[in-house]
């Protein structure tokens, strides 16, 4: 088992399997002139440490880099309620993706301080056992295009496809079933995110998030 893909082997596992159920539940309608989005369960992370200076430990905030983005010009009033609905998704899905990393190294640094496979294992058992219960019932209410997005997001944050990671925790059987599972939704665990290409706009949104610009 490759235990640093553990939860993100939980959230493919988790989403292609149980949250197609879910799915018919129709999102609510996000209006043309507003972005707002309820607060996340998953805050974003912020980036403190300490460093030394002058003899002394300081804290030691680390801000992400500032986009600069000419302003968008929409075309139609459909065009905007579309980048406002992909606004709202990113808001709402991107704190799970940065969980999913987070989790993997704290989870990961724990592991390797564990003396034997048997103690792994159980460790692992608990994890997962914790994280269905405590964010289970918040992924559930997503839809179909913010688990289209946190696949995609996931690959960001991490490096890795939902396709390698359920085969690196499952196997290579239980990965092809899940993808079966995620065609069959108009997905694909094999999809890499692009943000030079089809994500680009996505990658815009994500950067503007993260500074505090949106």
């Amino acid at each position: 088992m490759n235990f640093p893909f553990l939860i993100l082997a939980f959230v493919v596992q988790w989403w292609f399997v149980c949250a197609p159920a879910a799915w018919s539940q129709a999102a609510e309608p996000v209006p043309a002139d507003t972005v707002e989005v309820e607060e996340t369960e998953v805050p974003i992370m912020t980036q403190l440490g300490t460093t030394e200076y002058k003899g002394q430990t300081i804290p030691h905030v680390i801000y992400p880099t500032l986009p600069k983005y000419q302003p968008l010009q929409f075309k139609s009033a459909k065009e905007r309620e579309k980048y406002n609905r992909l606004v709202y998704n990113v808001k709402k899905v991107l704190p799970w993706a940065k969980l999913a990393k987070l989790t993997i190294v704290e989870t990961y640094d724990y592991l390797e301080t564990l003396p034997d496979k048997e103690s792994r294992d159980e460790h692992v058992k608990r994890v997962e056992a914790g994280l269905k219960k405590q964010y289970g019932p918040a992924l559930k209410k997503m839809t179909r295009s913010q688990g289209r997005l946190l696949v995609k997001l996931v690959n960001r944050e991490c490096n890795q496809t939902g396709y390698n990671i359920a085969k690196a925790f499952m196997g290579t059987f239980k990965a092809n079933l899940y993808q079966s599972v995620a065609l069959l939704f108009g997905n694909s665990l094999t999809k890499k995110y692009d943000p030079e290409g089809d994500d680009q706009y996505t990658e815009r949104v994500v950067r503007m998030v993260e500074s505090g610009l949106l």
